[in-house]
């Protein structure tokens, strides 16, 4: 199966779940709101161009708006990891590219604890600017932490669930010129 169409699916799972899975369970608390689909962000390939990322990102954010009636929210968040993706992956992957063979990021390619940090700080960006934009409205800056820490927390959580049982066959790039 090419990239694309991959990609494409993976595209269609990650919004479908949120939007009629995630959203659909009953809040646990006022604070905690389950977010995964800007993992397809997450997972694409290293060889999308920063200009891509940013064009996918705003789909994928823009897509997520429609279904649930947030004009441009979820948009922002995901062009935002999109923006900041290219350089967290560069701090994080080693700089000798002849140890470097996988096509996208995953705990094998990167290890777990690098993969680990990966998904945390561009997780912590997501929802800190998502929750940064709905409290501008309201609420106080104590509930905006809490509420971003818990939803920071157990997307972190899923993510990890993700991985665990839905590992992924990885590609290697080739070294064809």
């Amino acid at each position: 199966m090419s990239d694309l169409v991959r990609n494409i699916i993976r595209f269609a799972v990650f919004i479908f779940l949120q939007v009629y899975v995630l959203n659909k369970v009953p809040h646990l608390h006022q604070y905690i709101t389950p977010y995964l689909y800007y993992l397809f962000i997450l997972w694409l390939p290293f060889s999308v161009s920063r200009m891509g990322l940013l064009i996918v990102g705003f789909i994928t954010g823009i897509t997520l708006d429609f279904f649930m009636m947030t004009p441009g929210l979820h948009a922002a968040a995901c062009v935002l990891i999109a923006y900041f993706r290219p350089f967290i992956i560069n701090i994080l992957t080693p700089k000798d590219s002849s140890e470097f063979n996988y096509r996208e990021p995953s705990p094998k390619a990167l290890g777990w604890t690098p993969y680990l940090i990966y998904t945390f700080v561009l997780t912590l960006f997501h929802h800190s600017y998502m929750v940064l934009l709905e409290w501008l409205s309201f609420g106080s800056f104590l509930h905006f932490l809490i509420k971003v820490i818990a939803t920071t927390g157990i997307s972190m959580l899923m993510i990890i669930t993700a991985e665990l049982l839905f590992p992924r066959r990885l590609k290697f790039r080739t070294n064809t010129s």
